[in-house]
């Protein structure tokens, strides 16, 4: 089929809405991060309990205190934030900074010697308890979640559980309506790396394509219909690494010498998004080692000053990290992948997809923070604690592409993206906003 290279394609244009969840419209320092917690289980707590009431209907829940006066004979519902202690992890940094313990020391850390090495509990505002019990799996439990947990109290003071659950998916007020859809797709790209990415070609086959430079009429045509470009985070850089092969040495020049290299890859990437902004919008999120004013969770949007051509474009939306939004009539939330990240460190478990699915479960974009993963401290309510259930839920750079389409117990069904290192795979990412199917589209040169 011949294509007509005359014709003249509309770029796609739809609603876009920043909600703004995660800026910081103040800072404070002046407490530790204990309040958090509190105010993450303030905002689950009822809906925690009633996801608990409907499975353990004709069982009275009670505060962790008020269980040395209750009957131990009962069973009873509690609630509260679940603590991961994991001695094995606590045993290798001893051993690791200390360099002359004996060799036979190390056999501890074998599972046949420390069956019992991972306690785990359960913390209100009043007080704990440590459960026992076979029907939790400690794999799937992380230090931040709140929880409801079904049991009774031990003679010991423990608590049995039989049953738990989590809040769950965030309910959706109504199921839209293709009508009420305005179509369109978004391009998912992240980890373009430009301090450590030498390879242009890939660079400028994205910006090409998504300008309709690229193909003929019939593949123009495609591309117009891109109506909104997410850049996922770690745009500058990927890692803290220098470039060994010139040469640096582990000294005190490195720190000007990284600033030289963000600065180089700062203009790199403003001249890359003014190419894009002439004909789609763009929305930036900073990433992990993007050179940002705000290292914790949530990360602050680039400042305007450092993308002095591409700020000035009404098409360009610098965001926060993570980041939740409404386009297209479609609610799309997603991080720079950290958080996820963090997720697979703590649990030693590389399955992307099953930890973004779980958090969906748990209600939170960040339940990691601030026990592993830096957090701003927050007094009155958690905003990592999720209140709208997306429609599209991506991770950016990570490994591989992966995608999921996920269903909650009421019948919400998310689309679960994974967003691979543009620098390393050359893939970035497109999604449907009326459908929700993706397809992983290629830059590379080979």
């Amino acid at each position: 089929m011949e294509c007509d290279e005359l014709r003249e394609y509309k770029r796609k244009v739809v609603a876009f809405k920043d909600f703004g969840r995660f800026k910081l419209l103040e800072r404070r320092y002046d407490d530790n991060s204990f309040n958090i917690y509190t105010a993450r289980l303030n905002d689950l707590r009822e809906d925690t309990l009633r996801k608990a009431k409907l499975k353990w209907m004709d069982h009275p829940y009670v505060e962790i205190s008020r269980l040395a006066v209750e009957d131990r004979e009962k069973s009873y519902i509690l609630i509260g934030v679940l603590y991961k202690d994991d001695l094995k992890e606590k045993l290798k940094l001893s051993l690791l900074r200390d360099i002359d313990n004996e060799p036979q020391q190390e056999a501890l850390l074998n599972d046949g010697y420390m069956s019992n090495c991972i306690k785990i509990f359960l913390e209100d505002e009043t007080s704990c308890v440590r459960l026992v019990g076979n029907h939790m799996d400690a794999q799937e439990i992380i230090t931040g979640v709140v929880c409801a947990v079904f049991g009774y109290e031990t003679e010991t003071g423990a608590f049995w559980v039989e049953d738990w659950c989590f809040p769950g998916y965030c309910p959706k007020p109504c199921t839209l309506m293709g009508s009420s859809l305005e179509g369109g797709k978004i391009l998912l790209v992240s980890g373009l790396d430009l301090v450590n990415n030498t390879d242009d070609l890939s660079l400028d086959l994205l910006s090409e394509w998504i300008t309709g430079m690229a193909g003929c009429a019939n593949a123009q045509e495609e591309e117009a219909v891109v109506a909104k470009v997410i850049i996922a985070g770690n745009s500058i850089r990927s890692s803290t690494r220098l470039h060994n092969y010139k040469g640096y040495y582990e000294t005190k020049f490195q720190d000007q010498r990284k600033i030289k290299e963000d600065l180089m890859a700062m203009r790199k990437l403003d001249s890359f998004l003014v190419k894009i902004l002439h004909c789609c919008y763009v929305v930036l999120m900073p990433g992990q080692f993007d050179p940002t004013s705000y290292y914790s969770m949530p990360q602050q949007p680039f400042h305007p000053c450092t993308l002095q051509k591409s700020a000035r474009f009404k098409s360009m939306h610098g965001v926060t990290n993570p980041w939740i939004g409404d386009i297209g009539g479609r609610v799309v939330a997603g991080s720079c992948g950290r958080p996820i990240e963090d997720i697979m460190t703590v649990t030693k478990s590389d399955e992307p997809l099953r930890w973004m699915e779980r958090t969906l479960t748990w209600r939170h974009y960040a339940p990691t923070g601030p026990n592993t993963l830096p957090a701003h401290p927050f007094f009155k309510s958690d905003p990592f604690v999720m209140t709208e259930c997306p429609d599209i839920y991506f991770a950016g750079n990570m490994d591989t592409h992966d995608s999921k389409l996920a269903e909650g117990d009421e019948g919400q069904t998310v689309r679960l993206i994974c967003v691979p290192k543009f620098s390393e795979t050359k893939t970035a990412v497109l999604v449907d906003l009326q459908d929700l199917t993706t397809q992983p589209i290629s830059f590379g040169s080979g």
